[in-house]
């Protein structure tokens, strides 16, 4: 798929070395690829519906590839595959896992990334935790100091206790003798000393017990409320760090929805002009951006229009209708025609049964003439089936809806009176094909394809594509006649019958839509008598118009799509042709 102007196109395609390349064609290889992509992380997606097409997309860029058939597709997707897998992308062993130099260079910085909030809570944490340090040490000491008088106190107890049983054996061995009062009291007392002497262990002077009891309990009671500090300034700094991670959360669900938000815009805007949006069944644009995107087309033709406009107006038109005889070239062949005065009656372009005028098609022309003359001419402005969608002063646009298999076949019916200009000459400049690019925006081309008379030839066109609907192109028969008048009081009536034909010379192609028509131009000449004995000119003729267009546009348009466009484009087109016809005939001598 190149693009949506020339859509499908074959190229010669490489599979190389995990690389894809295209060229032009296989003669083309040495000049250099049109375009090239790495298969490395390539998405190979088969498309669901059209079995010879697949998609390769890497990152943002798309290209969607048809085979010839079903097989060749599933060959060409194992190759890719298999290049894909040969060069070791995706494999466990080509993985490697590399240190984050992000978390590297944070564990060295320590705190130098953090606020200075954050910083004066690390700073005086530090400092307490420092202060629990101390706190330790002191109640180390503390803790053996009092060991050490908790074991002499033990010790010392020991001892007097082995002391006092010595003491009472030894008495109960020596009685005292009979001495006087003070001796013995004497005796008594050493005695007693014996008994009970004062120990003070050793190893204990010099301890305050009760100064070291206070001191543990203030030691412990600052370690507890360092803890409490230490646990206070850890809940904050917590605190802290969940906001900031709520916030970075946040942020961070924001980004990952702005960011999907704008893959999806960035490949929609990127596949918007790929198959997978154009008409067509499986279209992936809706029938409100398909409106849309037709709506800006339209939009951006008529600027080109006024602009090409505006730049003719400088210029004179060029002369298609010389004052003497009538000079018409379609194609290769010429014909001469002597302009037609309100006293003649018939011509050699009358009838279709003329001799210079029979030919295949004839019957069929007869055909579509009659039925135009029949129908075409009827008042609609009564009839509930025709709706009444464009009124602008002398021009009535009237529309009667059909569908039929889903396609929008609504046939369109439009009256205007023009002054200023007969109905042979709208018939003639509409039939023209060497003036129709003068006034036809539409047509992107067209050739005459077969003469068949002097009055009939076989035209091939193809319009301007408006994306996203498909470009449409019509064969048809384009006919140009005079109806005799039944009576002297029938005004003068020309007609141009354009209809669908088939043609060796033009068959049907993948590129465009062939859309089938069946439109006609009536025109009736009216004249109002000049005063006194003047000569008819422009201000005493009035051309009544009536165009009838049946046109169905094949394809997979949405119908309010189609009903909108014929809405605007038909009332523009006859406002445009009629204003180009005054214009190209204004100064001349009138063409009865």
């Amino acid at each position: 798929w190149t693009n949506y102007i020339h859509g499908w196109q074959d190229r010669w395609v490489v599979l190389k070395n995990n690389t894809l390349s295209y060229y032009k064609s296989e003669d083309e290889t040495e000049y250099g690829c049109r375009g090239s992509i790495c298969l490395s992380k390539a998405v190979i997606t088969p498309h669901d519906f059209d079995e010879c097409r697949f998609d390769i997309s890497v990152n943002d860029s798309v290209w969607y590839l048809r085979a010839q058939d079903p097989d060749h597709r599933q060959q060409w997707i194992d190759a890719i595959e298999q290049h894909k897998t040969e060069s070791g992308y995706g494999s466990e062993s080509s993985l490697r896992r590399h240190g984050s130099m992000v978390s590297l260079v944070s564990g060295a910085s320590g705190y130098s990334a953090t606020s200075t909030s954050s910083f004066k809570k690390g700073h005086s944490l530090r400092e307490k935790l420092a202060e629990m340090e101390t706190f330790r040490d002191i109640l180390c000491r503390q803790v053996d100091t009092l060991q050490k008088y908790f074991d002499a106190c033990a010790d010392a107890v020991s001892k007097d206790e082995l002391q006092r049983d010595k003491v009472v054996e030894d008495d109960e061995d020596d009685f005292p003798t009979t001495r006087s009062d003070g001796e013995f009291l004497h005796s008594t007392n050493g005695n007693k000393e014996k008994l009970f002497p004062h120990v003070t262990p050793k190893g204990i002077n010099g301890i305050d017990f009760k100064g070291e009891a206070i001191t543990f309990k203030a030691t412990t009671a600052g370690i507890l409320a360092t803890l409490s500090h230490c646990i206070e300034l850890m809940v904050k700094r917590e605190d802290s760090w969940q906001k900031r991670l709520d916030k970075e959360i946040e942020k961070r669900r924001r980004i990952e929805e702005a960011y999907k938000n704008a893959m999806a815009e960035l490949k929609k805007k990127s596949h918007f002009g790929g198959p997978d949006y154009e008409e067509g069944p499986n279209s992936l644009i809706n029938e409100e951006e398909f409106f849309d995107a037709v709506e800006a087309a339209l939009d951006r033709q008529d600027k080109i229009e006024e602009q090409s406009q505006s730049e003719k107006v400088r210029l004179h038109w060029p002369t298609s209708l010389p004052s003497g005889d009538a000079f018409s070239s379609v194609g290769t062949h010429r014909f001469v025609q002597k302009p037609y005065s309100r006293s003649s009656s018939m011509s050699s372009i009358d009838l279709v049964s003329a001799s210079d005028d029979v030919h295949r098609f004839s019957s069929q022309v007869e055909e579509m003439v009659q039925n135009h003359m029949t129908y075409s001419l009827q008042d609609v402005g009564g009839d509930a089936n025709w709706q009444l969608v464009v009124e602008e002063g002398e021009m009535k646009v009237y529309r009667r809806e059909v569908e039929e298999n889903g396609i929008v076949l609504d046939p369109l019916k439009a009256t205007h009176a023009v002054k200023g200009v007969t109905g042979h000459e709208v018939c003639n400049y509409f039939w023209n094909v060497d003036v129709r690019n003068d006034w036809e925006t539409t047509i992107e081309n067209f050739h005459v394809v077969e003469t068949l008379a002097d009055n009939a030839i076989i035209i091939y066109q193809t319009h301007k594509r408006v994306w996203p609907a498909s470009q449409r192109d019509v064969l048809y028969l384009s006919a140009i006649r005079k109806i005799p008048a039944l009576t002297e009081n029938d005004p003068e009536t020309w007609i141009v019958c354009n209809f669908s034909v088939d043609h060796d010379s033009a068959p049907l192609n993948n590129r465009c839509v062939r859309a089938k028509i069946n439109i006609a131009m009536i025109c009736q000449t009216l004249v109002s008598p000049p005063e006194g004995n003047q000569e008819i000119s422009r201000d005493n003729i009035l051309c009544k118009i009536t165009y009838v267009a049946n046109v169905n546009p094949g394809g997979w348009a949405p119908a309010s799509v189609l009903r909108a466009v014929a809405k605007r484009e038909y009332p523009k087109f006859l406002k445009r042709f009629t204003s180009y016809v005054q214009e190209k005939t204004a100064g001349k001598p009138i063409l009865f």
